[in-house]
């Protein structure tokens, strides 16, 4: 798999030129997910990085997102990645979870970021925010957080898988695949699968009723 796009500091370079040097990258992973977090990375990389690679998650294979996230937490200034587990997502609904996890990655940033890059996600913040759509195949730092964002989560949906069998977590993460609806129907309902999501709330109405 190719990426189309080559990802640079261009966006980087709009909060230098204003005075903030240390611009965090901010992505997440598993919002439409049906089942687990939604997982949500920041990453400071320096000026002078030249030849990095990193891309979008989602232009990559599985082997390059592996292979280049190690290369990210070796050239980070710093990173940091936050989980939102299905409770907080079933309170605070999918995005309000989304911010909050990745309020929390941003505060163990050290140094502290002094501005932010996001894809698409305007977050409340006082930090100087840019946040185009698909800014994880323009910024550099956005596609390094979507990298960790992603191999963190599988990682993590892999674990879950060995506690939770019979679900298929390690294949298809928790999204609305095929295989997955087979083993809701057959297994019903897990304790990490997601009440506030139309499909898994269709399940759990008659055991409400």
């Amino acid at each position: 798999m190719t990426p189309k796009t080559s990802p640079d500091f261009s966006l980087e370079l709009q909060h230098w030129t204003r005075g903030s040097f240390r611009v965090a990258g901010v992505d997440e992973a598993g919002r439409g997910a049906w089942a687990g977090p939604v997982t949500v990375a920041a990453v400071i990389l320096p000026s002078t990085l030249q030849g990095a690679l990193f891309n979008d998650s989602k232009a990559l294979t599985a082997a390059q997102r592996e292979r280049l996230a190690v290369q990210v937490r070796e050239v980070a200034v710093a990173y940091a990645v936050e989980h939102a587990w299905p409770g907080e997502i079933t309170r605070l609904n999918i995005l309000g979870a989304t911010h909050a996890a990745a309020a929390r990655a941003i505060a163990r940033l050290q140094p502290a970021a002094e501005a932010l890059v996001t894809d698409y996600l305007r977050l409340p913040t006082s930090l100087p925010l840019l946040a185009p759509p698909k800014a994880d195949a323009l910024s550099l730092s956005v596609a390094a957080a979507s990298i960790l964002a992603k191999t963190e989560r599988d990682a993590l949906m892999t674990q879950l898988d060995a506690r939770y069998p019979g679900y298929g977590f390690s294949g298809h993460k928790g999204y609305g695949a095929p295989a997955h609806r087979e083993a809701l129907a057959r297994l019903g309902v897990s304790e990490i699968h997601r009440p506030s999501y139309a499909p898994i709330a269709k399940l759990l109405q008659p055991t409400l009723l």
